[in-house]
């Protein structure tokens, strides 16, 4: 009887404290404690740490637009993430995303394809940019002036939820659906790629202000 009771004591602290890092095909992109996964591209100077939890960023005087890039790409998924942003920045969550290299053209290291705005309300958060392809918004609700809506809650932690299969992109915001995109264009440019972080860039004379993102998790379509 000992030995049995040792034997199962011996397989439970083998397994019993073994981290379970997904759940019915969702994978933690961020553990919490590190920025292990990711990596900074090439251009922009913005600031990202490990603060309370969080992956936190925050803009530097007169920096361009910075990205927190994940090693790894990613084509069909579904994404979820909780975003803090200060409510006079400007920020965004690219998916299927790059550097450029020579073969793009000029602005090598740049990193670009589909961005999910991040802004406070009232403003275009959820909607999908094509951070510099050269095509400004692919959504089409934001090409009016005039248009702009409040599923935002400012100052405060917000949900955000992705989901990306082929060129079909759709996304919520505390659970109300903002956008249903199918672009061929970009999913011809861009079927598959990294998720990345941004700081947007800010004039000089600005800031300082951040952001900050937490419970960053995927599930692979």
């Amino acid at each position: 009887m000992k030995k049995q009771f040792f034997a199962v004591l011996s397989l439970c602290t083998l397994f019993c404290a073994t981290p379970v890092f997904a759940q019915d095909g969702w994978v933690n992109l961020f553990d919490g404690k590190t920025l292990h996964g990711w990596k900074r591209a090439a251009l922009g100077v913005a600031e990202y740490e490990v603060k309370d939890g969080t992956i936190y960023g925050k803009t530097v005087e007169g920096s361009q637009n910075t990205f927190l890039a994940s090693g790894k790409e990613y084509g069909n998924f579904e994404l979820e993430f909780e975003v803090k942003v200060h409510d006079s920045l400007n920020s965004g969550v690219q998916i299927r995303s790059r550097e450029k290299t020579a073969e793009d053209g000029k602005d090598v290291g740049r990193f670009f394809g589909p961005q999910v705005e991040i802004e406070a309300s009232p403003g275009q958060a959820g909607y999908v940019y094509g951070e510099a392809t050269g095509l400004g918004w692919l959504s089409e609700a934001p090409k009016d002036n005039s248009h702009s809506h409040k599923h935002m809650k400012n100052g405060e932690w917000n949900t955000y939820r992705i989901v990306a299969q082929g060129p079909r992109i759709q996304t919520w915001i505390n659970g109300q659906k903002v956008e249903d995109l199918t672009h061929e264009g970009i999913y011809k440019t861009h079927p598959k790629g990294k998720i990345g972080l941004q700081v947007h860039g800010i004039k000089k004379g600005t800031g300082p202000f951040d952001v900050a993102w937490k419970n960053i998790r995927i599930k692979e379509l």
